[in-house]
Order: C-alpha cells, then structure tokens, then sequence
C-alpha cells in the first residue's frame, strides 16, 4: 500500500511539472512515506526525519513532507510541534496537502489552486484529471519500465485485531468504485504494466461498506477483461471472509494466478483469540484444504507474529507444528511490539522476552527454509511461464503465476515478456533456469531496447 501511495504522490507531483531527482541535494522537494505497522519501520521513519533537520537548515527553502501512517488520517499537529522544520503532514494515500502547499507557495489564485489539485496533466494533451476517476498515470521514470504495479482497491480496515494500528491510522474501510478501479488498470495497461496487485488491508471485504456493492470476486471479473493486462493477484486476505465465490473465481479466471495470501498469524487457538482474529486452528487448516482443492498448483503465503503478549513456549509450538504440517509457499514473520492505542497495547503486557522472540522467529524461518527446500526442488526440469519484471547483474528475474522468483540469462530484452523457461537449479528462495520460447526476431536485442528508451 505504501508503494502505491508513493508512485501516487510522484505521479502526482509531475502532474504539477516536477520530475524525480537522483540526490537528496537536487531536490526542491522530499517526500518521506511512513510506516508504524512495527515499531523497527517507526523508529527508522523517526531517524529519517530527524536526519533531515540540518538539511532543512542548510536549504531552508526546500520543502519537507512527511506523510502516511506516522501522519494518520488525524493530521500532523502534534508531529509539527516535535518537527517544526517539516513543512507538510499528509494523510496516508493524500496527496492533495502536499500540492495545495506548492501551489500556495508558487503564488497561484484559488482557481489555479483548484486546478492543481484536481491533477493537472502537463502533457501533449494536456489533460484535467480528477483525482476520484481512476486515471492515474505511473511517474515518467516508470513509464516503459514498470511490468508490475500495486492498485488499491479498499482503503482503511474495519476489523480492528488486538494488534493492529492500521484502523487508527488509515481509518475505516472506504472501497473504491468498480469504474474508478478499472480505469486506473487500463491507464497501467496502456503504459506498459502487464501484472496488477489488488490491494486491501482486508482486501476480501472489498464493498462491504457499500450497500448492495459488488464483492472481490466481481471485481476480478471485471478487471480480467481489460485488454493488454496479462496477470491479476490479491492482498491481503483473511481467514474469515474468503468465500468459496472467491475462490472459485480464481480457479476459473485465466489471468487471476494461483496465488493467496491469508494470514494465520498464530497457531493456537487461545493467542488467536487474545489477537481477536476470529477463527480457530482448525478453521485455517480447513481453509488451506479448500483452497488447494479448488485451485490447482497454488501457492499459499501467510503471516506470522510471535511473541504475542501471554503466548507461553506450548502456544508457540502449536504454531510450529502446524506451519510443519501445512508447508505453506511463504511464510512472513515478525516479532510482536506493542503499537500506542491499540488494545493489545492497553489492557495486554508485553511479557514474551525479546531474545525468546528471535529464537522463536528463527525456529520457524529455518523450519521454513527445510520447507521451501522440498517444495521448490518439484519445479526442477519443469518449464514454467514467468513475467520478466527487470535485468539485475546480467540475470533477468521474474516471477511464476504462482509468485516463485526465477533468475535465467540471456542476451535479448524479455523486459514485460512472458517467458518459457525450464528449471536446472533450484534453492529455498528462488529458481534458475534457461529460456526456451526466444526466436529469430523476438524478443529485441537489449541494445536496441536502450536506444529505444533513451530517446
């Protein structure tokens, strides 16, 4: 989510004839997007901003914003009084403070300042944009470049777990309008973006909070009609509102991959309770044998927090033993930290010790490891199709419908292409393999591609 409100704000900023810079020290403007989920992304947020006051010092003139999560939905008054020198708090996905600031700074009248706001498109054709319709372009230095991008479709959450600040911070969920979703698909798509991510806090509630409105899977239907678009995926999920619709949905469309991420976050039924998730062990193992039975060859990833307050060595087990027996496709982990107003913070202490946090986080990545080992081996001597998103060092990556990393080399431009490649090695973390589907002709030679995008 956080990267799609920066490639919004970017997008955004250009719109008004800013572009990116390479240095901190070229900038008129830095925009620093901020995290709380975790304490570890707060307190990285809160030395980024205290390393920016003597920069502020040296340039006075150059404008500081600090928007996102640490900002919330509520403002910045009392982040101001702590950091003066910050010119800007923007709520997270918001933009418009930001450009209302610019504007006023620059001097221009009310109705100028209407007009940027409303995301003036400085261009051949110089387009008005509303910020509500959907037709959001990517920031120029994406364009020809991007093969993925991010697309919220449900904003806020209304769940309220124990352990989250997401509701504090990004408010309630506010889903957006079918059409308004697909138009920004298609601007990605006409731009060169091959693969989309829908994005929701609990992305399965989408149009929960609209009367009679469409759910995920109508959504899905809608966008896999949008031509040019090769690859749809969905995150995140919950344990308790993936339908069997939803699932179905998946299986049947051709471009939705066979890929679900739906947390479990713990594997005892008293932690879940305490995190008040909503459902049990075994309702999430019966989960998992729906969603493998309905979708071929998928690949499950789930999240983990451990060292939740009260969670006792046989609690953790329970977690241990059943990721063990499920061998899951990927595992998120992350050690618990209290997070100032939610209800775990309150009325719960903080009392697993931080070192028995790192070991229990190390226990299950190094069970993961033993996990991903065996599954990822099947793939050895299979061809599968992967979505080459860039070249680093000579090896161009992607990924399988089913989000396996694959590294293969070759000397034409597969950049957006879609790849036959057959496995000859594989790792825990990634497969590599040689292209089979390249041709006389196809795809370009990368030289001609750079002269391409330089001009």
């Amino acid at each position: 989510m956080n990267s799609a409100d920066s490639q919004r704000v970017a997008s955004a900023l250009e719109k008004i004839g800013y572009q990116q810079t390479e240095t901190l020290d070229a900038a008129d403007v830095i925009v620093l997007n901020t995290c709380v989920v975790r304490q570890q992304a707060e307190e990285a947020a809160i030395g980024k901003i205290t390393w920016l006051a003597p920069h502020k010092a040296r340039k006075p003139d150059v404008v500081i914003n600090v928007m996102g999560c640490m900002v919330g939905i509520k403002g910045g008054d009392k982040l101001k009084q702590i950091y003066p020198y910050v010119d800007v708090f923007s709520p997270p996905s918001e933009p418009a403070p930001l450009l209302k600031f610019l504007a006023k700074r620059d001097g221009l009248s009310d109705r100028e300042i209407e007009t940027v706001q409303r995301f003036v498109l400085q261009d051949d054709l110089t387009t008005i944009l509303n910020p509500s319709d959907g037709e959001l372009i990517l920031p120029r230095a994406q364009l020809g470049v991007a093969v993925t991008a991010h697309v919220p479709v449900v904003y806020g959450c209304s769940h309220a777990c124990t352990f989250c600040i997401i509701p504090f911070r990004r408010g309630v969920e506010r889903s957006r309008p079918v059409g308004e979703i697909a138009a920004e698909v298609r601007s990605l798509t006409a731009q060169g973006v091959k693969e989309v991510t829908l994005l929701g806090q609990i992305v399965d509630r989408y149009g929960k909070d609209v009367a009679d409105g469409p759910n995920l899977a109508q959504l899905l239907r809608v966008i896999n009609d949008i031509e040019g678009l090769e690859r749809i995926r969905f995150l995140t999920s919950h344990p308790s509102y993936m339908t069997d619709e939803l699932l179905d949905t998946v299986a049947e469309l051709p471009k939705v991959c066979e890929q679900i991420e739906v947390p479990l976050q713990a594997g005892d039924d008293d932690v879940l309770a305490n995190m008040k998730r909503g459902y049990t062990a075994d309702d999430y193992r019966r989960l998992v044998e729906r969603i493998r039975q309905r979708i071929p060859h998928v690949a499950i990833a789930t999240d983990i927090i451990v060292g939740f307050p009260g969670e006792s060595e046989k609690q953790f087990q329970r977690t241990y033993d059943l990721l063990a027996d499920l061998k899951l496709d990927v595992i998120h982990l992350a050690r618990y930290s209290p997070r100032p107003g939610t209800v775990a913070e309150r009325r719960m202490t903080d009392d697993v010790p931080e070192e028995e946090k790192l070991r229990r986080l190390k226990a299950l990545d190094e069970m993961q490891a033993g996990v991903l080992e065996t599954l990822n081996a099947k793939f050895k001597d299979q061809t599968v199709e992967v979505l080459v998103e860039e070249n680093h060092k000579g090896k161009w990556t992607g990924r399988t419908r089913n989000n396996k990393i694959v590294f293969f080399e070759d000397e034409a431009n597969w950049q957006g292409r879609l790849a036959q490649v057959k496995i000859t090695e594989t790792t825990p973390w990634s497969l590599r393999g040689v292209v089979q589907n390249a041709v006389n002709g196809f795809p370009e030679p990368i030289e001609r591609m750079m002269v391409f995008t330089e001009r």
